[in-house]
């Protein structure tokens, strides 16, 4: 029997990352796919670098919806990619993790009766005001395969009524890439270029809508990352997202001493210094795997997580948008060792969800 035909979903930043090692693994096995864009994010410096910078071929298809409400996003997506379905045929049709572009392109391949992966099945925030978890939640419920990264995230679906026939422990992706590029990134002597030195500086990042949007939450988090330096004697490098950017000059709101904003940085850059650096503050999901992998403590400025793990290892604490805490979390996570066990997989979750896919 011949390979199936498995079309590949990008759409934001994260998912380009996540997904590449996949890409890799069908080229390496000789199996046919398909890499389709929605075009979520827009911008080179959000979007197109990452392609050039992970060797990744040119989208086969790009929908180019950029920005806009959820409900305008959604339908773009099932508008335009429903005929590219018709047309190319795939056999499977593979998602990753929480975004718009995930529900919108899953939901188009489960009407046309195409079968449906979901990379990074089962993780749960247990916050329904997130429109990453309603992204998340409806998608593992019609998915014909959930690659759960954890056995936590197994034991969620599970607990979902979600059946063992449709389950498959894989690792996370973002580690294979991590493993595979971390080597480039700290070659690049991003450290040099940005003046700091291993372990003397904080990275940080914030995006989430649910602390740009909410101008009480995100100045505690702006006076937290600028106390939090004081306090620790550490230079906080911040890269900041567009939508931040945005929310802080309406605000009026600036950067305090020992923050330094930096632009949205290429892939590679950004590993380089989150390799190095002596602590991470961020409202990021991805990153906190990533920092955990790293060895490099975690300060997520959020009420919850869907990466307890990262929580449960040692690796991470919860500070919400409370100032004082950022401060407190920032103190106490600068004297963990690093030396925690990875909870997220092997470095090989590409080649264990292809497996999986290809004896279905």
């Amino acid at each position: 029997m011949s390979a199936p035909k498995i079309a590949i979903i990008v759409g934001t930043r994260p998912e380009i990352i996540k997904m590449a090692p996949l890409v890799r693994a069908c080229a390496e096995r000789d199996v046919p796919y398909l890499l389709l864009h929605t075009g979520q994010h827009y911008s080179y410096e959000m979007d197109g670098v990452f392609f050039e910078e992970l060797g990744l071929p040119v989208p086969h298809a790009n929908l180019s919806v950029g920005s806009g409400t959820q409900a305008y996003q959604v339908g773009a997506i099932v508008t335009g990619i429903t005929p590219i379905y018709e047309r190319e045929k795939p056999d499977w049709v593979l998602v990753e993790g929480d975004t718009n572009s995930v529900l919108a392109a899953g939901l188009a391949a489960h009407k046309l009766g195409l079968k449906v992966g979901h990379v990074e099945a089962g993780l749960r925030s247990y916050d329904r005001t997130m429109p990453e978890e309603i992204n998340r939640l409806v998608t593992d419920q019609f998915s014909d395969h959930l690659y759960a990264p954890t056995e936590k995230s197994r034991g969620i679906l599970r607990g979902e009524g979600v059946t063992d026939d449709r389950i498959f422990v894989t690792g996370n992706t973002v580690v294979d890439e991590l493993y595979l590029q971390r080597p480039r990134a700290e070659a690049r002597g991003a450290l040099e270029r940005f003046g700091v030195s291993p372990k003397r500086y904080a990275l940080a990042t914030v995006h989430r809508a649910e602390n740009t949007d909410h101008e009480g939450r995100l100045r505690s988090i702006v006076a937290g990352l600028s106390q939090a330096a004081a306090a620790t004697g550490l230079e906080v490098l911040a890269a900041v997202h567009p939508r931040t950017t945005q929310r802080m000059e309406k605000l009026g709101l600036a950067w305090g001493d020992h923050v330094r904003a930096l632009p949205p940085l290429p892939y590679l850059d950004f590993l380089g210094l989150h390799a190095q650096a002596a602590l991470t503050m961020s409202d990021s999901g991805g990153l906190q795997e990533e920092a955990c992998c790293l060895g490099v403590p975690c300060v997520t400025l959020r009420d919850n997580t869907e990466r307890p793990e990262s929580v449960d290892v040692g690796a991470n604490v919860l500070v919400g948008a409370d100032t004082d805490r950022i401060v407190s979390g920032a103190k106490a996570m600068l004297g963990k060792s690093g030396g925690w066990a990875n909870p997220f997989g092997d470095g090989r979750a590409a080649h264990h969800i292809l497996d999986a896919l290809l004896s279905a």
